[in-house]
Order: C-alpha cells, then structure tokens, then sequence
C-alpha cells in the first residue's frame, strides 16, 4: 500500500485528487500484492522450495492446509478483483491503466511460476524494485489524470528500494533451504555476507534518494520529513548484518516492512506540506 500512500500524495499535490480513483488504486494495489502471494505460494510448494526446514511462516500448501487447485482458483479470483479495479480506473485515466496492470499482473505470475520464473535467476530484486517501486507508486499517479511528473519517479526510487530491502531481508533468511531445492534467488548467488550487505546499502540508498532529490531541487524541502524514519532502519539493518536465527531475520523482515510503512507516510506528508 505504500507506493499508492505516495502516489496520492502527489496527486494531492497537484490538486487532481479523486477519491474513487484512491479507492480503486488501493484495490487494485492489495488484490495483486494478495495475487502474487498465493501464487509463490503454490509454486514454491510444488518445486520443494518451501518444505520443513522452512525457518519463516506457514506456508499454506506445502503446510497442507490448502490444495494448489484451490490456491490456484484463489489466485484467479485475487487477479479478477485487480482487473475490475483496473478497468475502472481505465475510464478515469485511458487505456494505458490496462496495460499497468496486465505487466503487473504478468511479473507476479512469472515471479515463481512458468518455465522460467526470475525469482529462481536472480532477478527477483529487479522487478521488485521496477513494479512494488517504480509503476505502483508513478501508476498510482498517473491513474488519477493521466500524468507521470518526475518527482514521482524518484519517489518511486525510494518505495522501491525498500521493497527490494523486504525481498533482500526475506532471501536472507531463506539461504539455506533456497539453495538445498535448487532456488537461485540473488541471495544464493552472491552469498550470505554479501547479501546483508546488500540490504544495508539497499535501505540507505532509500534515504539517499530523498535527499538528493531535495538537494537537487527535484523534491521540496520537506520531503526531508521521510528522514525522521530513520531511527526505524537501526534494528533490521543490525539484525540482518549480524544475526543468523531464523526468527530474528522474520523480526527484521517485519520491521523492514514498517519502515517502508513510515517513510511511504512521512514522504507523503512531505510532498504535499
């Protein structure tokens, strides 16, 4: 939700505010997000990748609490909910909406599943960064009047770098087990120690590009507010470069997780004061 949380500020901003248009923007946003989700789901589960030695949440189907046929219809019926939103908001801001969400759409399926998912080639970072970064937070802006301004790229920049933080913390942890079935994730490839250090410059980059962009006048001053978040990145930041215990490395995931949650609100806040 928080790329659509900075999405809206801008639009705010630029006085094209719509309230149905935010309402469908967050559906459509939450629906993919539960898509992607049930999708990874069934498909790490019928490639070995989640098994018992998984150190983080009960994964539904490998757990047997759920079939992959009836994840599958879940999937669909996620999707379905995200189409809908996205034909609405194609009324509001033209075709182009559709495309946004069919390449959405295709970058979750193709996560984990198909012939060559990217999620098991390393590149799961990238298109993380690209669409829970990049196209949610400047397709946000742009459903509401059909513009892209720059400032919403940046701010697209930093919702994304600390997706990519989310997803670097979660391949962490799951090292292990990845590498034993056979998931080339990022982490598997470059390493345990590289990869928290990759987390680490990961979440200051974040930071990085909000002050460069007001620095450099792309961003006003105050979106220097989303600094005040800072203190949050302390204990994940430690905890992924130090600590090995599954449990703690859920801890940071949870914790990256609220720091996109507080710099996505204090940005906003930002970009509109």
């Amino acid at each position: 939700m928080s790329p659509v949380v900075v999405g809206t500020a801008i639009a705010i901003d630029d006085d094209v505010f719509k309230l149905d248009v935010l309402l469908a923007a967050f559906v459509a946003a939450l629906a993919i997000q539960v898509g992607v989700n049930f999708a990874n789901d069934v498909a790490d589960a019928s490639r070995g990748a989640d098994n018992t030695d998984r150190v983080g949440p009960t994964r539904a189907v490998a757990a047997g609490l759920i079939t992959s046929r009836a994840m599958w219809r879940g999937v669909v019926a996620a999707f379905a909910v995200a189409g809908i939103a996205g034909i609405y908001l194609s009324t509001v801001a033209g075709p182009e909406v559709l495309l946004i969400g069919a390449a959405s759409i295709l970058a979750a399926l193709g996560y984990t599943n198909g012939p060559a998912p990217y999620g098991y080639r390393g590149l799961g970072e990238i298109f993380v960064f690209l669409f829970f970064g990049l196209v949610a937070t400047v397709g946000t802006r742009y459903v509401f009047d059909g513009s892209a301004p720059g400032r919403a790229w940046l701010a697209g920049a930093v919702m994304g770098l600390l997706a990519t933080a989310i997803l670097v913390a979660n391949n962490v942890r799951d090292v292990d087990t990845d590498r034993a079935s056979g998931k080339r994730t990022l982490a598997v490839m470059m390493g345990q120690s590289a990869s928290r250090v990759l987390y680490a410059v990961v979440v200051a980059a974040a930071f990085a590009v909000v002050t460069v962009g007001v620095v450099s006048g792309a961003l006003r001053t105050t979106a220097m507010l989303a600094l005040l978040a800072l203190p949050l990145a302390v204990r994940p930041v430690v905890t992924v470069m130090t600590s090995d215990q599954g449990p703690a490395l859920i801890t940071a995931l949870k914790d990256t997780a609220r720091l996109q949650i507080a710099v996505a609100v204090l940005l906003g806040v930002g970009l509109i004061a």
